[in-house]
């Protein structure tokens, strides 16, 4: 596999320093690698995996296939017992969720302005994912700040795991830049 380019070759921004991205108790090992290439070409690398089933790992030939240039993630990935051991050290936690009837859920683009504006006091930011078949349970729902449902036309019950964190990366890109220019410009 070739070797991803060197990390100073990417975009940096505070929110990129500041993002861990938690998957909790992933099921597929080409979920974890097809996360970590989803966030990395958005420019986030901290990739946290929560009670990963036993094929679920950075290791397996499936993640690494899937992580396409992302191997540094992969090979980086935290690994934790519990989601509580996850988020310490997080100051703000945002959890995602595909339920109907949650309250306190905001769309991604207004999500990714929330957590832009926390990196930038200098917060320590989790995305929380849940597994591919259930999502996140309502104990894990309740630790969040605040929740993300990405919006959908069809009658789905979700989409797939990085996916989702391919859109909540982007949002979070667009509302860095977006608050870089504005910086910027009052200058």
């Amino acid at each position: 596999m070739k070797e991803a380019p060197p990390r100073s070759a990417m975009l940096r921004l505070q929110v990129h320093e500041r993002t861990d991205f938690v998957l909790v108790s992933p099921h597929y090992p080409e979920n974890v690698g097809a996360v970590a290439r989803a966030i990395k070409t958005m420019g986030f690398t901290q990739l946290t995996l929560v009670r990963p089933s036993r094929i679920a790992t950075p290791e397996h030939e499936m993640a690494r296939k899937m992580a396409v240039k992302a191997g540094d993630v992969l090979a980086e990935a935290r690994r934790c017992a519990t989601l509580s051991e996850a988020l310490v050290g997080r100051d703000f936690v945002v959890a995602t969720t595909s339920r109907r009837g949650v309250s306190g859920v905001f769309p991604p683009r207004t999500a990714a302005t929330q957590i832009e504006a926390a990196a930038r006091r200098g917060q320590a930011v989790a995305i929380v994912l849940g597994n591919e078949k259930s999502g996140l349970a309502t104990e894990e729902l309740a630790i969040a700040h605040t929740r993300v449902r990405i919006p959908m036309a069809a009658d789905q019950p979700s989409i797939n795991l990085a996916q989702a964190a391919q859109i909540l990366a982007y949002e979070l890109l667009v509302a860095a830049l977006e608050a870089r220019a504005r910086e910027r410009a009052s200058r």
